[in-house]
């Protein structure tokens, strides 16, 4: 099976790529800047890297890198710099998920076509139900106003589950949400919930990146996995 990464020179992006390789999945990554893969990664044969802007990829560039694709996974997010977290462009995540989902909907033929989104437990789920006390509101209102990625990652959720739905033949979307990010050398013992269990302001968990990277690594490649959280945005904390 062949999985298009976008998002690949991010941290957690890379252990993604690194996993699916190590699987056995062909994996394709557009990339702006080629990640510092292990040696041993960029010399995979399985590896396809494309070097180029996924916003200024024509429609017809990006219809034909997820044709032949069992899957997508975007890690995208903005580099945490003030240009990253204040400049241009200011819908990175939103605008790659809606292109990529419209390259899938053009190649739509035979089984669905597998979407995860990694994103973040700052954003709720609104269709699930999910509440959040009013200080933390007044919190998140603050971010939005201050931290433009927070609102794209929130759009870019949003577009999966209003635009796309639960209509769409093509796409089979996964929203995954970690709590705060760390590092770690290897897989550990981790839960996956349907919902927050804590606060994602004063209550923070964490969640290796590792962790989050075999989680997608999972739902791609075992489908059993992906249909139980098919259209749901499970949320991963380090047990």
């Amino acid at each position: 099976m062949t999985t298009l990464v976008v998002g690949a020179s991010g941290a957690t992006g890379r252990l993604v790529v690194e996993q699916l390789l190590a699987a056995g999945e062909s994996v394709r990554v557009i990339v702006r800047v080629v990640p510092a893969f292990s040696e041993e990664t960029q010399k995979h044969p399985n590896l396809h890297v494309t070097q180029a802007n996924l916003l200024e990829m024509t429609d017809a560039q990006l219809q034909a890198h997820v044709s032949g694709c069992s899957a997508v996974v975007s890690c995208l997010g903005h580099n945490l710099t003030f240009k990253g977290l204040l400049g241009q462009p200011r819908r990175l995540v939103t605008d790659a998920v809606r292109r990529l989902c419209q390259a899938i909907e053009h190649q739509s033929l035979g089984a669905p076509i597998k979407f995860v989104l990694m994103n973040t437990t700052g954003n709720q789920n609104k269709g699930a139900g999910e509440t959040i006390s009013g200080k933390e509101a007044c919190v998140m209102s603050v971010l939005r106003c201050l931290l433009p990625p927070h609102v794209d990652n929130e759009q870019a959720a949003a577009f999966l589950q209003n635009e796309v739905g639960h209509s769409s033949k093509a796409i089979q979307w996964v929203v995954v949400r970690p709590d705060g990010l760390i590092d770690e050398q290897a897989v550990s013992p981790y839960k996956i919930y349907p919902s927050p269990i804590r606060s994602a302001i004063f209550d923070a968990g964490k969640t290796s990146r590792i962790n989050v990277a075999h989680f997608i690594s999972q739902l791609v490649l075992n489908d059993e996995l992906c249909a139980q959280w098919q259209e749901k945005m499970p949320v991963i904390y380090n047990v």
